[in-house]
């Protein structure tokens, strides 16, 4: 389908910046004195800086990083987590021409020196002393690294590792004998230069470099802007791993818009920093919503009695009121006293545990439950669901405040194509399609097609409005030994709207007679379940491999089945003495369960399933 944007929306895509320095300088010209970003310190006290701030400390270390010897679209690396001098970087690294390479901080020592070596990345920026550590360990396999920056390491050798601060001190001497040095670099950089070499973690086989454009990210910053929901006024609370696309998209859309941001990319503290920070949205991986979910049901659960059953009646009158005001029906002057009661009881106090000042959130990476958010819907708390791959620069289809289906990633955004495959796959075209894979040409040839289009690799259906809809992953898909056809995913999603122990569900039977699963609860979860049943102090195997859990969650199985086909039903199950995490490798950065690596573990069980 072609795309269904209004003049007005293409116009603002069609006149976006030539480049991301050139839209962040833009920036600092328009709202000089305003706050851009938000950040702590290591006591925990807030901090503002404004654009014009912001504008002198990107300007000192892109002058640090030519003065260094970094030429156009070459590489320079960062290896951090989420945090204000990841950005700075980052914008830094654009307005020197060159090109920046994303190493998440939880990368194994192998994967980061493959990155850093298949990238020819010159110059690494390092989050501490553990990110130093490990390019100490594979110095000599890195010879294109001439210079490691530190954010806040102790190892600073004053030669091969420099702080921050000494090359914004190094930039500053530069800029003092070639002012223009900057602007001339700016001004350099064509649309279609590289400016992000993303490294996909995959759930399979060894990393692929994304290699992404200037003009595909001010492209997303623009047609995001076109959307017209987000304002200068809005204040983003922003945690998300900016080594993601989904990160670089918020950035870009920032940019565009000029709203301040928040940052502070540390995962337990993103609930009390929303109540800190009060911010207006948030992009966030699906999981963080089904943590908030089952923390809330789990606590209310645990009270019981005459608390329980409140609870339950008001998320029954949530669930019908999102229901009738999403079909546009007139809601029933019962069921608005109703409403009105359960808000004021309830779901305010749900709200309050986001800041209370939250007009909705964006959810990216993974699917995100139907179940859990028309939850959070009836809560008065809007998750408007997006998609999109790193291969397309992340934002391909999102869903507007105004304009939003639950279970679908929304309408195409200005200026991208969409169009699905008989296969079903979906096909994807627009500015924001990488150029490639980096030394990858074979690979980059059957991913994009000669006219431009990128073969997503999942499957979905658009309906009548241009809403798409995924109905799986093409390689996820599966056919039981019967010949039917199962989607693990959608079962996934309808679980963990059932279960509120539940952090990961994988749902088995490739060539199988049956369906079956393996199952994982969140340890914040069983540690609060523990403390409330007898079993505090008892580690976290003891406590999910109990007869009062397994039986909790036998239930909770059985109820999904209602649900299901008979072919889709989970005949076996069990519940793993772990959490998947990204350090076991059972997960990726973005929270995609490595479905292949998972039931390569637990082979063993698996079989055994089928044994009978």
């Amino acid at each position: 389908m072609p795309t269904n944007a209004t003049p007005e929306q293409l116009k603002i895509v069609e006149n976006r910046a030539r480049n991301v320095a050139q839209m962040f300088f833009d920036r600092v010209a328009e709202s000089p004195n305003r706050e851009a970003y938000r950040f702590p310190d290591a006591n925990e006290s807030w901090h503002s800086l404004t654009w014009s701030e912001t504008g002198e400390e990107v300007t000192k270390l892109a002058a640090g990083l030519i003065a260094l010897g970094i030429g156009s679209e070459e590489r320079v690396a960062i290896v951090s987590g989420t945090r204000y001098e990841w950005i700075f970087s980052d914008l830094a690294i654009n307005a020197a021409g060159a090109a920046t390479t994303t190493v998440y901080p939880t990368t194994t020592v192998d994967d980061e020196a493959y990155i850093l070596s298949d990238s020819t990345s010159r110059i690494v920026f390092a989050e501490d002393d553990e990110q130093v550590k490990k390019l100490l360990e594979k110095k000599s396999e890195l010879p294109d690294v001439v210079k490691v920056v530190t954010f806040d390491s102790t190892l600073d050798d004053g030669e091969w590792i420099i702080s921050l601060e000494a090359l914004e001190t190094l930039g500053s001497e530069h800029l003092a004998a070639h002012p223009d040095a900057v602007k001339e670099r700016v001004a350099a950089i064509e649309p279609g230069h590289l400016a992000t070499l993303i490294y996909t973690s995959g759930t399979t086989g060894r990393p692929k470099g994304v290699r992404l454009s200037h003009d595909g990210w001010t492209y997303e910053g623009a047609a995001i802007a076109a959307g017209g929901f987000l304002s200068i006024e809005d204040l983003e609370f922003r945690w998300l791993p900016m080594a993601h696309s989904f990160g670089k998209v918020l950035l870009t859309t920032q940019l565009q818009v000029g709203f301040p941001a928040a940052i502070d990319g540390r995962v337990p503290k993103i609930v009390e920093n929303l109540a800190i920070v009060k911010p207006t949205f948030m992009g966030a991986a699906p999981r963080i919503f089904e943590k908030a979910y089952g923390r809330i049901v789990g606590m209310m659960e645990e009270e019981g009695g005459a608390k329980l059953k409140l609870f339950r009646w008001a998320e029954g009158v949530g669930r019908e009121h999102s229901r009738l005001e999403r079909a546009g029906k007139s809601i029933p002057t019962g069921l608005k006293i109703k409403h009105g009661v359960a808000d004021k009881l309830v779901f305010s106090k749900v709200r309050d545990r986001f800041g209370g000042r939250v007009r909705f959130f964006i959810s990216g990476a993974a699917a995100l439950s139907s179940d859990i958010a028309e939850w959070f819907h009836g809560a008065g708390v809007l998750i408007l669901e997006g998609y999109g791959l790193t291969e397309s620069s992340a934002g391909s289809f999102v869903n507007h405040p105004d304009a939003f289906k639950l279970g679908s990633v929304g309408l195409a955004m200005p200026g991208t194509e969409a169009r699905i495959a008989e296969d079903k796959e979906i096909l994807i075209k627009g500015p924001g399609v990488m150029g490639g894979y980096h030394n990858l040409e074979s690979e980059s040839a059957t991913t994009v097609t000669n006219d431009g289009w990128l073969h997503t690799g999942d499957e979905g259906h658009l309906d009548e409005d241009g809403f798409l809809f995924i109905t799986g992953r093409k390689k996820e898909l599966f056919k039981t030994s019967g010949g039917k056809y199962v989607a693990p995913p959608h079962i996934e999603g309808v679980f963990k709207g059932i279960s509120s122990l539940t952090s990961q569900i994988l749902v088995h039977g490739n060539e199988r007679n049956f369906c079956s699963a393996l199952i994982t609860l969140d340890p914040d979860a069983v540690a609060e379940w523990a403390e409330s049943n007898g079993m505090s102090g008892k580690s976290y195997s003891e406590v999910v491999s109990s007869p009062q859990i397994q039986e909790i969650i036998g239930g909770q199985v059985e109820e999904l089945n209602q649900r299901l086909n008979r072919w889709e039903q989970i005949k076996r199950w069990a519940v793993l003495d772990h959490d998947l995490s990204i350090e076991s490798g059972e997960i990726t950065p973005s929270m995609k369960v490595k479905r292949a690596v998972v039931e390569a573990n637990n082979k063993e069980l698996l079989d055994s399933f089928y044994a009978d």
